[in-house]
């Protein structure tokens, strides 16, 4: 018995061990910036231990040296009025500057410099917005814009099935970027603040509403890197994973070229009739991506902030005015445009025309909803051009 209770204590040991082991030490460094922080932050973690031990031997020596039961009386003298008490004063504090402004000071400096050089060589350019409760990845220089959202079951959020080994961090589309290249990422938001981070990079930026902010990642090795939203953004806070896929330069070309020509696939699918049900089965899908984290995967939402779709006079109301314009603050209008001052989003910019044509065919059909009509890309094409 005592055999088989001391394995159980140390295998309890060794558990604990490697589960702190995960929680505090930080994740391998795959990018200058975070190989930086790294031995910045081992380096100062020697200054303060040898610091935090040398201040405390003095005092604990002095306790027990001078302590009043071995007969040791008191100096008598108020403030430092001889050379002693100057040296005591003096020499600790030019000792904690030397160590502040030179050991610490300075690779300090040189990080954080390196950290805002985003525009020195840099190879290619990506924006990131957050938006509640996901990411849109934005590549200028090749026309590719894509959302990234959430994919892990609502089974497992429920607790209905066992949680996935990336649970809460696995998304439809991860932002994929080449292998050895600068990359220049520049963040923004478009209703409250969001966090960009990826811990293995060592970049945690804010991406804030009305500003465009800056930082930069060049990855060393091939791989798929994980983070999250680190900002309180909301209630689906914990939904916003931000998952990055590192590519060799000749796989990251394939994955851009096939990227392009599905965007363009989908582009020209705007200029074709679909039926009912092919929207119907598209909509699904985009909503179940876009929509159901805030109106609910039945559409009964969740109010007053996420108002019900079901029975909504909204979805319920005319698609279209008489000449094809959309109703003000009606179905087609509140799906591009959102409504101000409520977390109701325009997503004129972030879907396509199949897929804003879809998911409003698909609510007007579903959850009860019976209206029977149907919204065609084309028309969805004619508006937004119509806008601009």
């Amino acid at each position: 018995m005592k055999r088989r209770a001391a394995l159980v204590v140390l295998s309890c040991a060794a558990s604990s061990m490697a589960h702190a082991d995960f929680q505090w030490n930080f994740p391998t460094p795959v990018t200058p910036i975070a190989r930086d922080t790294l031995a910045i932050h081992n380096e100062f973690m020697l200054i303060i231990t040898a610091l935090f031990v040398a201040v405390f031997a003095i005092m604990i020596y002095s306790m027990v040296r001078h302590r009043k039961s071995v007969g040791h009386e008191p100096a008598k003298f108020s403030g430092p009025t001889g050379a002693v008490q100057w040296f005591w004063a003096l020499v600790p504090f030019a000792i904690l500057l030397f160590i502040d402004f030179v050991l610490m000071g300075i690779p300090a400096f040189h990080a954080v410099i390196e950290m805002e050089d985003t525009k020195t060589k840099a190879d290619m350019v990506v924006k990131v917005t957050g938006l509640q409760w996901k990411w849109q990845y934005e590549y200028p220089d090749d026309g590719i814009r894509f959302m990234s959202n959430l994919t892990t079951p609502p089974e497992q959020i429920a607790g209905a099935t066992a949680k996935g080994e990336n649970y809460l961090l696995e998304v439809d589309n991860p932002l994929v970027l080449p292998v050895g290249k600068k990359v220049r990422v520049l963040l923004t938001a478009t209703d409250v603040i969001h966090t960009w981070w990826v811990p293995q990079f060592g970049v945690k930026r804010d991406a804030i509403p009305g500003f465009i902010r800056e930082t930069w990642v060049k990855i060393e090795e091939p791989g798929t890197y994980r983070g999250q939203c680190a900002e309180l953004c909301g209630k689906g806070h914990g939904f916003m994973p931000v998952v990055v896929q590192a590519l060799p330069e000749a796989e990251y070309v394939a994955w851009r070229d096939a990227k392009k020509m599905e965007l363009a696939q989908a582009a020209a699918g705007a200029d074709r009739a679909w039926s009912k049900d092919e929207l119907m089965e598209r909509g699904k899908d985009v909503y179940a991506r876009q929509c159901a984290v805030c109106h609910q995967p039945e559409g009964q939402g969740l109010p007053p902030a996420f108002p019900p779709l079901a029975g909504s006079r909204i979805v319920n109301g005319p698609l279209l005015t008489m000449d094809g314009k959309p109703l003000p603050d009606g179905h087609v209008d509140r799906v591009l445009n959102g409504k101000d001052g409520t977390a109701m989003q325009a997503f004129r910019n972030t879907l396509d025309d199949v897929e804003l044509a879809a998911v409003i065919t698909f609510e007007r059909n579903s959850f009860g909803n019976k209206q029977g009509d149907m919204i065609q890309p084309a028309q969805i094409k004619a508006l937004r051009e119509e806008a601009k």
